[in-house]
């Protein structure tokens, strides 16, 4: 996705440790023009499947995800990092944070991911996809159909792809980041 590619290569910055700081435009404050394109092309690329739900985690794929629910007129839930006290029956699962470098329990109540549904995993970044393994976890317990994961940046030295591919899983990357190195964001074309 030419527009995204752009962006990332002018507003985002690369840390040291394979960090990627897009929080002007993706995860912080966001572009809504932006996100808007990022669904029509997540949409396009799944435009075969029957998407009934769209799933992300809290909390920066909310923004994208509730952007493709939108236009696909579709609800979009969001896998909670914290059990609410109001949540009796969920399904739940423990995600490692690599940004964070702890684990956490996720959290999905059964009312809203259930077997009848059809689902696409939709989140701002893929790296050792931890976050998917889990919403895909959660998907396994609800019986729900997982038709694919949708990441607007995909870091593929970190092998979350791999990961997820071996699970069976169709992953959809917007932009893909090759390499970090010496804190320069080298993207592949």
């Amino acid at each position: 996705m030419k527009a995204l590619k752009e962006r990332i290569l002018r507003d985002g910055k690369s840390l040291p440790g394979g960090i990627l700081k897009v929080d002007s435009f993706v995860n912080h404050q966001m572009d809504p023009n932006l996100m808007r394109q990022v669904a029509v092309e997540f949409i396009r690329r799944f435009a075969s499947s029957n998407i009934t739900k769209i799933i992300t985690i809290e909390a920066s794929g909310i923004a994208p995800a509730v952007m493709v629910g939108l236009l696909l007129d579709v609800p979009v839930v969001f896998a909670k990092k914290k059990k609410p006290s109001t949540m009796d029956n969920m399904l739940s699962t423990t995600v490692f944070s690599f940004t964070k470098q702890r684990n956490y329990d996720v959290v999905v109540s059964k009312e809203y991911l259930t077997s009848d549904d059809r689902v696409i995993f939709i989140d701002d970044f893929l790296a050792n996809g931890n976050a998917a393994k889990g919403i895909a976890d959660l998907c396994h317990q609800a019986g729900a159909q997982l038709e694919g994961m949708g990441f607007i940046i995909e870091k593929s030295f970190q092998h979350g792809r791999d990961l997820l591919e071996k699970m069976g899983i169709r992953v959809e990357s917007l932009a893909v980041v090759e390499s970090l190195d010496n804190c320069q964001i080298k993207l592949k074309d």
